[in-house]
Protein backbone atom coordinates (compact mmCIF):
# COMPACT_ATOMS: atom_id res chain seq x y z
CA UNK A 1 0.00 0.00 0.00
CA UNK A 2 1.13 3.53 -0.76
CA UNK A 3 0.28 6.34 1.65
CA UNK A 4 0.58 9.98 0.55
CA UNK A 5 0.33 13.08 2.72
CA UNK A 6 -0.08 16.33 0.76
CA UNK A 7 -0.04 19.39 3.00
CA UNK A 8 -1.56 22.52 1.49
CA UNK A 9 -1.14 26.02 2.89
CA UNK A 10 -4.13 27.92 1.50
CA UNK A 11 -4.44 31.67 1.12
CA UNK A 12 -7.18 32.57 3.66
CA UNK A 13 -8.83 34.93 1.17
CA UNK A 14 -9.19 32.02 -1.31
CA UNK A 15 -10.04 29.24 1.14
CA UNK A 16 -13.74 29.02 0.24
CA UNK A 17 -12.96 28.76 -3.48
CA UNK A 18 -10.24 26.19 -2.76
CA UNK A 19 -12.72 23.99 -0.88
CA UNK A 20 -15.17 24.13 -3.79
CA UNK A 21 -12.42 23.34 -6.32
CA UNK A 22 -10.98 20.40 -4.39
CA UNK A 23 -14.34 18.61 -4.03
CA UNK A 24 -14.25 17.31 -7.61
CA UNK A 25 -10.73 15.97 -7.08
CA UNK A 26 -11.77 14.18 -3.89
CA UNK A 27 -14.91 12.61 -5.36
CA UNK A 28 -13.25 11.49 -8.61
CA UNK A 29 -10.17 10.14 -6.80
CA UNK A 30 -12.27 8.10 -4.38
CA UNK A 31 -13.91 6.41 -7.38
CA UNK A 32 -10.61 5.23 -8.88
CA UNK A 33 -10.15 1.46 -8.86
CA UNK A 34 -6.83 1.48 -6.97
CA UNK A 35 -7.94 3.97 -4.32
CA UNK A 36 -8.32 2.74 -0.73
CA UNK A 37 -9.08 6.18 0.75
CA UNK A 38 -8.73 9.85 -0.17
CA UNK A 39 -9.60 12.31 2.58
CA UNK A 40 -9.01 16.00 3.26
CA UNK A 41 -8.41 17.17 6.83
CA UNK A 42 -8.21 20.73 8.15
CA UNK A 43 -5.36 21.50 10.54
CA UNK A 44 -6.66 22.47 13.98
CA UNK A 45 -3.55 24.50 14.86
CA UNK A 46 -2.34 26.17 11.67
CA UNK A 47 -5.06 28.29 10.05
CA UNK A 48 -6.00 27.63 6.42
CA UNK A 49 -3.86 24.51 6.29
CA UNK A 50 -5.14 21.20 4.95
CA UNK A 51 -3.77 17.67 4.71
CA UNK A 52 -4.85 15.31 1.96
CA UNK A 53 -4.33 11.75 3.15
CA UNK A 54 -4.31 9.30 0.27
CA UNK A 55 -4.12 5.52 0.50
CA UNK A 56 -3.50 3.59 -2.72
CA UNK A 57 -3.39 -0.12 -3.48
CA UNK A 58 0.02 0.10 -5.22
CA UNK A 59 2.36 2.33 -7.25
CA UNK A 60 0.47 1.53 -10.45
CA UNK A 61 -2.68 3.02 -8.92
CA UNK A 62 -0.74 6.16 -7.90
CA UNK A 63 0.66 6.45 -11.42
CA UNK A 64 -2.82 6.15 -12.96
CA UNK A 65 -4.14 8.75 -10.51
CA UNK A 66 -1.30 11.16 -11.31
CA UNK A 67 -2.20 10.89 -15.03
CA UNK A 68 -5.96 11.31 -14.52
CA UNK A 69 -7.64 14.43 -15.88
CA UNK A 70 -9.16 15.37 -12.50
CA UNK A 71 -5.70 15.28 -10.87
CA UNK A 72 -3.78 17.08 -13.63
CA UNK A 73 -6.46 19.79 -13.85
CA UNK A 74 -6.32 20.35 -10.08
CA UNK A 75 -2.50 20.48 -10.10
CA UNK A 76 -2.66 23.26 -12.71
CA UNK A 77 -5.11 25.29 -10.58
CA UNK A 78 -3.85 24.69 -7.03
CA UNK A 79 -0.94 27.21 -7.11
CA UNK A 80 -3.58 29.96 -7.41
CA UNK A 81 -4.85 29.03 -3.93
CA UNK A 82 -1.61 28.40 -2.04
CA UNK A 83 0.65 30.77 -0.12
CA UNK A 84 3.45 28.19 0.22
CA UNK A 85 4.52 25.23 -1.94
CA UNK A 86 2.79 21.91 -1.47
CA UNK A 87 4.51 19.62 1.03
CA UNK A 88 4.12 16.04 -0.24
CA UNK A 89 5.39 12.93 1.52
CA UNK A 90 5.03 9.38 0.13
CA UNK A 91 5.23 6.25 2.28
CA UNK A 92 5.27 2.53 1.60
CA UNK A 93 2.82 1.20 4.18
CA UNK A 94 1.60 -2.24 5.13
CA UNK A 95 -1.17 -3.04 7.61
CA UNK A 96 -0.06 -4.59 10.90
CA UNK A 97 -1.71 -7.93 11.50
Amino acid sequence: MILIHAKMFVNPTKEEDFLVEIQHLITASQEESGNVSYDLFKDTVEASTYLMVENWKDLEAVDAHNKSSHFTEFVEKVPNYLIRPLDVKVFNAEPIK
